[in-house]
């Protein structure tokens, strides 16, 4: 048993004797941070064997880690028995073994840091490798550190690392309980590398069976360098020492010269045999015992080096460490580890040992946080690095597979020249299967092939900048373009770009299938990606660019760039300057929108966009690279500008075509070009089944050109028709002029396609319908008066007011909807219009406006910013085809069906590869709604006052029908459908010039009405299907006149259709009703307002043109009157009267109702105002308590009477006895009123003949008012009276009226 007294008292002994030697700097503890250990096998009994002790087993104690850990070693005595283990050292709450508790030995053990956990499985075999840093010092073998060292100090240690110390670390006894609850901080103080005490080392288990703990103990070794290698001996006994033989090299062999330095450390130590207690050794410099606790163990603290005399460190040469081989030597890499033998378990140790002082549990410094952040962030970038290049491995992998999986099932790029000189002959039929064009191979017309050496640098040039300009440089694919392209349609919803380069389209349209050539997917993309690139492999870029120009299709059957040349310009390839360069390259992208000859206005700006493109590219290159080694080729802004003026000073040759309803196979060209490409469409040999009815077309040719003929003298020169199926959108004519031939007219112009036209009042009943979806019904009243409106949103606008007025000039008073659209009446449409608005409301979450409201029927034209209510009248441009459409909605029950053109497409190979099937169709307008407009227009009698009893629009079947006329009669619509059909007709002039005296009416309702009469007898034998009416829609009786349920007063009654949800007003709400009123005010009585009130007969109108008109206007009074209304009218009042409103104030002193009087002159005081508009009073008299007439005591005084005063004396003497009235009549500068009444009894004695009385009556009259006046009158008013009364009183009786004309003037 180790004494802890013994050990003690040397360090005792020495603390006051060793000086401070230079301290250790804290950063040479960081080496320790993050340690970890790697498992090592225990060497055996003998050196040199590769076997274990028998029945022996050590335990794993740590993990593989950096090289800058630190792991010491415990050699742990207990009656001869010998343990050497590896600790690591950042787990600092670990607990030791349990066969270290139970021990015999247990009270002999020091162990440092705080208690810990007894562990189990000590005896498994150590097998971790340990990792150590090139600078520490070995450990040598038990031998070579045994000397005359007496036996009650068998201390075990090993020697330190080079720039780390150990923390002394002793266990004394019952010290320990009362030690161990305080945490000491560290201190730095100098130490002495070389003067490290041997120390041992127990470790402390983790739970996963490693060990993760250690404390040292102090034990002297001699001052000594230790060779390179030194063997390390485990004994299982100290006695066992005197019987143990040597290395094979002894021990001052392998002690190298001073100025080498050891290449292992920690190689486990024996402890010295039994010493004669007179030994001493021969260091004294043992580290002393200090208020420091190491919870790692593994530490020696500066302040344990402190010394009274300074000695010089001795830095020992550096040598390489060692791993333990199986054999037992030492190996390079690692730590050699003892193993821990004891097989019995050990005696019990108390959680806390005792005598344990303060100074022995200090901890040492803590390294930096700052460096320690440091290695978390380099490790964190390092990992950061790892993840992404690990990702872009990943992803090449993923993309490399995809390239072969995709190239593997790509057709051939070798036939990329064989098929560009296929081409089949597409054919367009119309829906009976009749033959109506072929578009033959262009080989045997316009087309001739010619080598890019012999086309127009220009040409080239233009084509790059429009369509890939860094053709010569990709690897066939843009790969910014189709991030770009990916954001453009990520954002807009929507495909909207593809970036495909020239590379692409041309791979596109040679070599991929037409079932895939126009299908939008990403795995399309892909492989059109995989065959431009193999393209660019196997290819020349001058070679594909050659290709790409003989290729392209150039509308007006001009196929390459030849063909094209000579169809537009009359030249060569090799002739192209810019300006026609320019031009041409802008075609290919939009052969159904860039044609010369329909569309001029787009076609030559997409020329002017091209130019743009070639300017921009040519600044940003230093001029555009045409290949072949050619001069590049140039375009300054000056030369960009004028080849757009040449473009458009440019006269095109007339172009020839031979088909059958050619603005049909036109208009079916463009749908198949928008469907899929020029290339898939003219080289599968398609056969074009379309919707084309051919009787209906041809009747509806002959019909145009009849009436446009019939109206030659108005000026008309031009007309158009579309016929639908409502029920399918299929076209079953489409007319798009007079003449297609007919260059004086323009006739290749397709009016029906053309959203340049003005519909007129055509468009008013989507106007109508988006104000039902608001709560309009079909008896919403408007009043159809002199009306003005702002002439725009912006409330600056100093433009005039908008004043719109009626086709016939006149104006109609009220009218319900029914009759202002059946009649098209102009300002209720507006009026409709205003309330349902133009644009949409963006702080409403549901879209409004006409604008969206079109837009859902189809109609996308409308897109200016600056509509106002004029729309409603035609304001915005529409094309026939939208309009027809937008129609044949109604017709359908509210459901969308967008116009078809083409029913079927076959290949060659009788595949269908494509086929219309007609689907239910969105529901757009609510059914009732689309019934409620359709009840309308079909309403012949609800137009007669319009379009009188028998117009040409009206035919023998039912049939909803609008006309409508812009101004200066520039456009003349007619819209209308049954069930069954739906036909738009236009007339006008394509140039806009105006006709002459031609509407709706007389120019295009003659052609809607006789093709209509022919269309329905076709289809349906002259009977079309009704009009389906839906289960929402119900029947209500409403005054004619105001469209609400009728009341007492209405003289006239009618049937009227509505939503069953959107129900007719009231008869509360009538043009007629009797209200209590304010009569101050106006407004309607309220519990605030009810003093001075009345009941009467008002008209119910909101609309102010309204008032005014029916106040102002002769047609409005007239009108009022004839509907019982009497002058001045009272208009119903929109709110109740609040307590805040203007008052009237009547206030009056010592007069009561039913009051008798009995004395003239009657005082009449009290006073009269208002708080607001007051403009006079006035008071009044008649007899009876009901008067019919009334005589005037003091008329109109327009100062008010703001206190309380006299108003007037009344003379009673010819007041003949009985019941009178007053009135007090207060009138406001609004035109309105407040009155008082107040019935009094006049009942004066009787006179005598005698003259007694009339002496007797003067104190009378002089009395009376005395009392009264006294209190109230002041004094100026006293004298004013007087005289009156002075002057008047002998005079006869009949003279009293003058004291009345007196005090009427004196206010």
């Amino acid at each position: 048993m180790m004494d802890n007294g013994k050990l003690d008292e040397p360090l005792e002994e020495k603390e006051a004797q060793e000086p401070a030697e230079e301290s250790l700097d804290a950063s040479k503890y960081d080496e320790y941070e993050d340690t970890q250990e790697l498992p090592v096998k225990s060497p055996s009994s003998s050196p040199d064997s590769d076997e274990p002790l028998e029945n022996e087993k050590t335990p794993s104690i740590g993990k593989e880690g950096d090289s800058d850990w630190v792991n010491e070693m415990d050699i742990v005595s207990e009656n001869g028995d010998l343990a050497v283990i590896n600790v690591p050292e950042e787990d600092n709450d670990s607990v030791p073994p349990e066969e270290s508790l139970d021990s015999p030995g247990a009270d002999n053990v020091w162990w440092g840091g705080e208690p810990f956990q007894p562990l189990d499985t000590l005896d498994e075999e150590i097998t971790q490798p340990v990792n150590l840093s090139s600078e520490e010092t070995v450990v040598p073998d038990a031998e070579s550190l045994i000397g005359d060292e007496p036996e009650e100090k068998k201390d075990l240690g090993a020697e330190g690392e080079e720039e780390t110390g150990l923390e002394l670390a002793s266990e004394t006894g019952t010290e320990m309980d009362a030690e161990m609850e305080k945490d000491n901080e560290p201190e730095s103080e100098p130490v002495d590398v070389d003067h490290i005490s041997h120390m041992e080392t127990r470790v402390i288990p983790s739970q996963e069976g490693g060990l993760s703990k250690a404390e040292t103990l102090e034990a002297p070794v001699q001052d000594q360098e230790f060779p390179e290698e030194i063997t390390p001996v485990i004994v299982r006994n100290v006695d066992d020492l005197q019987d143990m033989e040597p290395p094979d090299k002894g021990i001052s062999s392998q002690i190298p010269d001073e100025t080498k330095k050891d290449t292992s450390d920690d190689i486990p130590t024996i402890p010295p045999p039994t010493q004669p207690s007179s030994w001493k050794p021969e260091r004294t410099d043992l580290p002393k015992t200090v208020g420091e606790v190491d919870r790692q163990a593994t530490r020696v603290t500066p302040s344990a080096y402190q010394r009274v005399q300074p000695q010089p460190v001795k830095t020992p040469q550096t040598q390489t460490r060692s791993e333990i081989s199986p054999s037992g030597k030492p190996r390079s890499g690692a730590r050699p580890l003892g193993a821990l033998p004891s097989k019995e378990p050990p005696a019990p140790v108390s959680r806390r040992s005792k005598g344990r002082r303060s100074a022995e549990l200090a901890r040492p410094e803590k390294p930096k946080e700052k460096k320690k952040r440091s290695g978390c962030l380099l490790k964190a970038f390092l990992s950061l690095i790892f993840i992404i290049i690990l990702v872009v491995l990943v992803a090449g992998s993923f993309l490399i597979y995809q390239y072969f999986r995709i190239s593997s099932s790509l057709p051939d790029v070798d036939e990329l020249r064989e098929n560009a000189a296929k081409f089949e002959t597409a054919r367009i039929l119309d829906r009976d299967g009749n033959l109506l064009y072929e578009i033959l191979d262009p080989n045997a017309g316009r087309r001739t092939y010619v080598p890019l050496e012999e086309i127009s640098p220009y040409m080239i040039a233009a084509t790059i900048a429009t369509e890939d300009k860094d053709f010569f440089t990709n690897p066939g694919f843009d790969m910014y373009g189709m991030a770009r392209a990916l954001y453009q349609n990520y954002t807009a919803g929507e495909i909207r770009s593809g970036a495909s380069t020239i590379t692409q389209q041309l791979a596109r349209a040679l070599l991929m299938d037409p079932s895939e050539r126009y299908e939008q997917s990403y795995e399309r993309k892909a492989r059109e990606i995989v065959l431009a690139y193999k393209i660019t492999n196997t290819y020349s870029k001058e070679e594909i660019l050659e290709l790409y120009l003989n290729e392209n299709y150039y509308v007006n059957m001009a196929y390459g760039v030849q063909a094209a040349a000579e169809t537009y310009f009359r030249t060569s390839a090799d002739s192209l300057n810019l300006w026609q360069a320019s031009f041409l390259a802008g075609l290919p992208q939009g052969p159904s929108i860039y044609d010369i000859y329909t569309n001029r206005d787009a076609t030559l700006y997409r020329q002017r966009s091209v130019l743009v493109l070639m300017y921009e590219l040519s600044e940003e290159h230093g001029c555009i690279d045409v290949g072949f080694g050619r001069e590049k080729v140039c375009v300054s802004f000056e030369e960009a500008t004028q080849a757009g003026i040449d473009l458009v000073n440019y006269e095109f040759p007339k172009v020839s075509f031979n088909m059958r309803y050619p603005h049909w196979v036109v208009y079916v060209r463009s749908l198949l070009e928008a469907q899929f490409d020029p290339q898939t469409i003219y080289r599968r040999g398609f056969t074009i089944y379309t919707t084309l009815d051919p009787e209906m077309q041809d009747e509806a040719e002959r019909i145009v050109a009849e009436q446009v003929a019939a109206l030659g003298e108005n000026n008309a020169s031009n007309g158009a028709l579309l016929a639908l199926d409502p029920n399918t959108g299929e076209i079953l004519a489409l007319v798009g002029s007079a003449d297609f031939y007919d260059d004086t007219i323009d006739g290749q112009v397709n009016m029906v396609l053309s959203q340049t036209r003005q519909p007129g009042s055509a468009i008013k009943p989507l106007t109508y319908v988006a104000a039902f979806e608001k709560g309009w019904t079909p008896s919403t009243l408007i009043w159809d008066v002199p009306s003005k409106f702002p002439p725009s949103s912006d409330p600056f606008d100093t433009n005039p007011d908008y004043e719109p007025v009626n086709y016939d000039g006149k104006f109609h008073g009220p009218v319900t909807v029914r009759s202002a659209l059946a009649n098209s009446y102009n300002i209720p449409a507006v009026k409709a219009l205003e309330y349902v608005g133009i644009y949409d409301d963006p702080n409403t979450a549901v879209e409004e406006g006409l604008i969206a409201f079109a837009r859902r029927l189809g109609i996308t034209s409308l897109t200016r910013t600056d509509y106002g209510l004029a729309l409603t009248l035609g304001g915005g441009e529409i094309s026939l085809m939208e309009m027809t459409s937008a129609y044949g909605i109604f017709a359908n029950e509210g459901r969308m069906l967008p116009p078809v053109g083409i029913s079927k497409i076959v290949d060659t190979t009788g595949n269908v590869v494509y086929e219309y099937e007609p689907p239910v169709g969105d529901q757009v307008v609510r059914a009732e709604h689309a019934y409620l407009i359709t009840s309308i227009l079909s309403d012949t009698n609800a137009r007669i006052p319009m379009f009188g009893t028998n117009p040409v629009i009206n035919l023998s079947f039912p049939a909803a029908v609008k006309t409508g006329t812009t101004n200066d009669f520039r456009d003349n619509w007619t819209v209308g459908y049954t069930s069954d059909l739906v036909v738009g007709a236009w007339v006008g002039n394509t140039d806009y010039t105006p006709m002459v005296n031609t509407t709706g009416l007389t120019g295009a309702g003659p052609i809607w009405a006789e093709f209509m009469t022919y269309g329905v007898n076709a289809l349906k034998n002259g009977s079309p299907e009704p009009f389906i009416r839906p289960a929402g829609v119900i029947d209500r009786v409403i005054c004619a006149i105001s469209g609400t349920e009728p009341s007492e007063w209405c003289p006239q009654q009618r049937s009227e259709i509505f939503a069953s949800d959107q129900l007719p007003k009231p008869k509360s709400e009538d043009l007629w009703k009797r209200v209590v009123v304010d009569t101050w005010t106006g407004l309607a009585a309220s519990e605030d307002c009810d003093e001075y009130t009345d009941e009467k007969f008002a008209i119910n109108v909101d609309d102010p043109w309204a008032k005014t008109w029916l106040k102002e206007d002769s047609r409005g009074q007239a009108w009022a009157e004839d509907m019982g209304f009497s002058s001045p009218l009272f208009f119903v009042p929109r709110r109740a009267c609040r307590i805040d409103d203007p008052r009237p104030v009547i206030n009056l002193i010592g007069i009561e109702d039913g009051q008798t009087i009995r004395q003239s002159p009657f005082i009449i005081q009290g006073l009269i105002t208002a708080t607001e508009n007051f403009d006079y009073y006035r008071i009044e008299w008649g007899r009876g308590a009901d008067p019919l007439t009334w005589k005037v005591l003091v008329d109109d005084v327009r100062t008010p009477q703001e206190t309380v005063d006299v108003l007037y004396e009344w003379e009673l003497e010819d007041v003949e006895p009985g019941i009178v009235t007053l009135k007090f009549y207060v009138h406001s500068t609004e035109d309105t009123y407040a009155e008082k009444l107040v019935s009094v009894n006049i009942q004066l004695p009787t006179p005598t003949p005698t003259s007694t009385p009339t002496r007797t009556n003067t104190p009378t009259v002089t009395v009376t008012p005395t009392p009264t006046l006294t209190p109230t009158v002041t004094p100026t008013e006293a004298p004013t009276q007087t005289p009156t009364h002075t002057e008047t009183e002998p005079p006869d009786p009949t003279d009293t009226p003058t004291p009345t004309v007196t005090v009427e003037a004196t206010p």
